[in-house]
């Protein structure tokens, strides 16, 4: 065996002269995070002469799983096959559990299709080796082959299958294995009764997963049933509700714990709840949560969430043992606020502090870049991740898809989408977005349709993409076909998002009154983006009667945007109806609408700069607007010679 490992201390273990004195010491080597350590037992076991044994191996391979290590994986799996105990079934499942938590589900599987032997707790451990994986397919067929093989399913089966529809938020199939689950009879189980309060939350049924709590048995519910609740609301964003069941909780005497109090914190993230994110955060601190960092990252994330930045620079200032995550969540902080500058600067001093950053480090500063245009400074991360290995990960490379995109350089996007060793489907889907963003919409197309011959699934945000696509390209019968492609075909519910998309395609070729009737079929009630679409294509071809329809229902939604009224205006002034532009201005008075100013950011030299309209306070403002103005009678002197010139052409008798 070829694992290299730190060596064991011999004199430590000297005296270990049985198998099962060894296997005492690797389970226990495994029991405490050590995996390392119950590898190197195992090779200097063999060495010894010693020869393992069917308890040995399920240890052995359950710390190859926390390592995640596909080649030490093999090798065990090699000393198993050379063992008598090659057809054990519980050294097998061991097996397939070692190789599902070094996510390799096809080693997994095979492992599982060759046992001479199954049992309820293989079937168990492949099922929820899919689920995991959201493998939902796989885990449906599973199930029924599980069933037809005479298997009598358990709490650990209902949960395996609860936790993959989860994933999918498929409601209806919950409450048919929440049926199944009371069937046979693992209801009273209280592990299945948070896994469904979980899965119910997830699919936004709050009714029963309150009910699936309040029938838990007073004696069986826990803290962590409560914090689950919790954790609903604040998912759910329901800061009020989660209070008001924290008030519950403290009165029927269940002791909060951390992870209570990170659930009560993680529910007060947005502009409306900075006061209640305040009072958590008292409230932590009474509690004895202020040294714990897990807290501390949650504290920094809510308030960047509130956009109180200052606040979030200050907990994670007095953060004496700042980890990944603390930087991360700073980071993460500044770019949420669009200050890239600072977050550069703080990704420096995280690696001057000793600190790497991972992942979702980047993440969030790539991020940074498409949301500021910063296309130099994406290009440096790039670079910056390629040299530390970093841009292996596929989330990395999709979002870096993405700025390239949004930052105007699809053809980069293009060439890295080309280099990248596995694409997603969320790597197919922002690439037709991009080609989308940057008007290239026969290339989206082109994309989408080159999709299928990869096998590659579409879902909700890929025909959103190429919808959105058609509808800036003008593309009425592809947009159609797309449109029954998703409906039809792939059997997808169209969303707000894309019957905006219809209706803005039929709006731009001019078919208003085609556009209403497909309003007035849909199967949901119209948005704002909706009446928006269909108010700026009675606009472009002066349809009054519906524009004004459209309008006052964007009034009824809400009466403070400004755009409906300006867009209504200009259509009255347009055919001399002054009266009805007065009495919009009435109306934009009596609700104090006001026009939000547009804003530009340029950056030099690596730093962003904001111009708002009207606004020169500027620290270069003079230097800049009289730089603005020169161009600006340069290009209209450039202009006007233009001019002359064609007067000119036109003057000269060619004949």
């Amino acid at each position: 065996m070829t694992i290299s490992v730190v060596p064991v201390i011999r004199d430590r273990f000297s005296v270990l002269s049985t198998v099962h004195q060894y296997n005492g010491f690797i389970r226990e080597a495994v029991k405490q995070a050590f995996p390392f350590k119950a590898l190197t037992l195992f090779r200097q076991m063999l060495q010894t002469g010693l020869e393992p044994n069917n308890l040995t191996f399920p240890f052995v391979a359950k710390a190859c799983g926390k390592l995640m290590n596909c080649n030490y994986s093999r090798i065990i799996h090699t000393h198993v096959v050379k063992s008598p105990f090659n057809c054990d079934k519980y050294v097998q499942t061991a097996l397939l559990d070692m190789y599902a938590k070094c996510d390799r589900l096809d080693d997994a599987h095979n492992v599982f299709e060759k046992m001479p032997e199954t049992d309820l707790a293989s079937w168990n451990a492949m099922l929820i080796s899919f689920s995991h994986a959201g493998l939902i397919d796989r885990v449906a067929n599973l199930f029924d082959e599980m069933r037809f093989s005479g298997v009598r399913p358990d709490a650990v089966t209902v949960m395996g299958l609860t936790q993959s529809i989860s994933l999918v938020r498929d409601l209806r199939l919950l409450n048919v294995v929440h049926g199944f689950g009371i069937q046979i009879g693992v209801d009273r189980d209280v592990s299945v009764s948070n896994t469904w309060i979980s899965a119910y939350f997830k699919c936004g049924d709050f009714t029963n997963a309150l009910m699936v709590f309040n029938e838990i048995g007073a004696s069986l519910r826990t803290i962590v049933s409560c914090n689950l609740v919790l954790s609903g609301y604040a998912c759910s964003k329901e800061p009020f509700k989660a209070i008001s069941f924290y008030k519950w909780m403290l009165l029927n005497d269940y002791r909060p714990d951390v992870v209570t109090i990170v659930g009560l914190l993680s529910s007060c993230m947005g502009d409306q709840t900075l006061f209640l994110g305040r009072s958590v955060h008292s409230h932590g601190v009474h509690v004895g949560c202020d040294s714990n960092i897990y807290w501390l990252n949650t504290l920094i994330s809510m308030y960047s969430k509130c956009r109180d930045i200052d606040s979030a620079r200050l907990v994670f200032d007095t953060l004496l043992d700042k980890s990944c995550v603390s930087w991360t969540c700073i980071i993460g902080a500044y770019v949420e606020v669009d200050d890239l500058d600072e977050a550069l600067t703080l990704f420096h001093s995280m690696e001057v502090a000793g600190q790497k950053p991972d992942a979702v480090t980047m993440l969030h500063l790539i991020s940074g870049c498409s949301r500021t245009g910063a296309l130099e400074t994406g290009r440096w991360l790039d670079r910056y991740m390629a040299s530390n290995g970093l841009k292996t990960n596929v989330m990395v490379c999709n979002q870096l898809l993405d700025m390239y995109a949004k930052c105007g350089s699809i053809d980069e996007a293009h060439h890295l989408f080309d280099e990248m060793p596995e694409q997603t489907i969320v790597s197919w889907t922002t690439m037709i977005a991009g080609f989308a963003l940057n008007g290239r919409f026969k290339e989206a197309l082109e994309f989408f349709f080159r999709m299928f011959k990869f096998g590659i699934k579409p879902n909700h945000i890929t025909f959103l993409a190429v919808l959105q696509a058609c509808s800036h390209g003008g593309f009425l019968d592809e947009g159609w076909e797309c449109y029954r492609l998703m409906t039809e075909v792939h059997r997808l519910s169209p969303e707000l998002d894309h019957y905006s998309c219809m209706v803005d395609l039929l709006g731009r070729k001019g078919k208003i009154e085609e556009a209403f009737l497909f309003i007035q079929n849909m199967s949901v009630e119209p948005d704002a983006g909706i009446w928006g679409a269909l108010l700026g294509a009675c606009k472009n071809y002066g349809n009054l009667e519906i524009g004004e329809y459209a309008a006052y229902r964007l009034f009824e939604l809400d009466p403070c945007v400004a755009a409906p009224y300006v867009e209504l205006a200009n259509m009255y002034a347009s055919v001399g109806r002054w009266d009805g532009v007065s009495v919009i201005r009435k109306l934009m008075k009596e609700n104090e609408v006001t026009k939000v100013p547009g804003q530009s950011i340029v950056q030099v030299n690596g730093r962003s700069h904001v111009f708002t309209v009207d606004d020169r306070s500027h620290p270069h403002g003079i230097i800049v607007y009289e730089l603005l103005g020169g161009l600006a009678l340069q290009l209209k002197a450039e202009k006007d010679s233009s001019l002359h010139l064609e007067e000119l052409d036109e003057s000269i008798d060619i004949t």
